[in-house]
């Protein structure tokens, strides 16, 4: 029986439940490319009629193994360091990358702060901070003296390009040595939901996502001051005959950078 009545939330709160939804239907198949059977439960004790979303895809558990991933390459050189998951929603990262020694601050908005305080089990390595990721007073509570991890999982399509350069270079300036690990969407993609709405199903439209990045514009990212570097994580593999020779011939062509939206891990100097 659902304990928590998450029918209010609306607008890039509600797209919290749908890549929950995608993320949850993944793991309970007997195939599936992620292992997170809290989703599952977190999913099933939220009162909310996730079938409105329409048909279910595994993009978002790639997406959520490539920030899994990213995070492990963090903590095998940090150890002790520290993750700020920004808008992380109703992610269960912190429980699939758990070393028992990283500290995690999950800052979000509060509706979505108090759906993981009453439902996820609460740790004293994990604490939450409710407030917009574009008030940057969060810095305030990160301690990067092990190390800090900065993650804006599917957060910054839904910013304006501004707003996106302005995230990266304050966390530069106040992140020396830290690191931060985004995805984007292609340029089409934008148009099309900026343009009609990105219509999932006949109950549901996802909200406009102005922001737009491919690989080819990295010289951008490597022009705010205080990056030192950046790169294009590897898209771990996906199920199927088709999807991962499609992946990886998309990726081994530096002719398709434009076309395909990259995870991409930022590193501040």
């Amino acid at each position: 029986m659902p304990v928590f009545d998450a029918r209010h939330l609306a607008g890039v709160s509600e797209t919290a439940l749908l890549t929950l939804h995608q993320r949850a239907t993944e793991a309970a198949r007997p195939d599936g490319i992620i292992d997170d059977p809290m989703a599952v439960a977190l999913r099933d004790n939220i009162d909310y009629d996730f079938h409105h979303f329409g048909r279910t895809h595994q993009a978002t558990a790639l997406r959520a193994l490539a920030f899994d991933n990213a995070a492990r390459e963090f903590l095998a050189i940090h150890p002790r360091g520290t993750v700020v998951a920004l808008a992380e929603g109703l992610q269960t990262s912190f429980w699939r990358v758990d070393n028992g020694e990283l500290s995690w601050l999950s800052v979000d908005l509060e509706p979505i702060v108090r759906i993981r305080e009453q439902l996820l089990p609460s740790s004293d390595r994990l604490q939450y901070c409710a407030q917009s990721a574009l008030d940057y007073s969060w810095m305030d509570r990160v301690d990067d003296s092990n190390g800090v991890l900065i993650t804006a999982e599917g957060l910054l399509q839904y910013f304006e390009r501004d707003t996106v350069f302005d995230l990266i270079a304050a966390c530069a300036r106040r992140f020396p040595g830290g690191r931060l690990v985004f995805d984007s969407i292609p340029w089409l993609l934008s148009v099309y939901s900026r343009r009609r709405g990105f219509k999932l199903s006949e109950f549901y439209t996802a909200p406009p996502m102005p922001f737009w990045f491919t690989a080819s514009q990295y010289a951008e990212l490597r022009a705010i001051a205080g990056v030192r570097a950046v790169r294009e994580l590897p898209a771990p593999a996906g199920r199927g005959k088709i999807l991962p020779k499609v992946v990886a011939l998309t990726y081994r062509l530096s002719a398709l950078d434009r076309f395909r939206a990259p995870t991409t891990l930022v590193e501040f100097g």
